[in-house]
C-alpha cells in the first residue's frame, strides 16, 4: 500500500460517502497494511450503508479472525451467507461457508 493510494481512497470516501467501491477499497487497504481496527470501522460503515454488499463479508470476517475475534467473525460469516444466498451469489456463499467451517 502506498500512502498516496490510501489518501486517494480516503478522499474519495470523504467526498462521496455513498461510494461503496471506494469504501471497500479503503477497508482492504487498511487490512492489507495491518491496520485491522481501521479496516473494521470501514467494513462496518460499508455494511451499514449497504447490508447487501455481499463482497465485504468474507474480508470483514478475515480481519476479525486475524484479531482473534472468532465469535464476531462467525456472526459476520453467517450474515454474509444469508445475504449471498438471498442475492443468488452461490460462489460467495460457498466461500463464506468454508470460512465459517474452518472456525470450528
Amino acid at each position: 500500500m502506498t500512502a498516496d493510494r490510501l489518501e486517494a481512497l480516503r478522499n474519495l470516501v470523504e467526498q462521496n460517502p455513498g461510494n461503496e467501491l471506494a469504501r471497500f477499497g479503503l477497508a482492504m487497504e487498511y487490512a492489507g497494511s495491518g491496520r485491522a481496527e481501521e479496516a473494521i470501522v470501514v467494513f462496518k460503515g460499508l455494511i451499514e450503508l449497504n447490508p447487501n454488499y455481499w463482497g465485504a463479508y468474507y474480508h470483514f470476517g478475515q480481519v476479525l479472525e486475524s484479531l482473534g475475534r472468532q465469535d464476531q467473525a462467525r456472526s459476520v460469516y453467517q450474515t454474509g451467507i444469508e445475504v449471498a444466498q438471498r442475492l443468488g451469489q452461490a460462489h460467495a456463499a460457498s466461500e463464506l461457508e468454508t470460512a465459517l467451517g474452518m472456525l470450528g
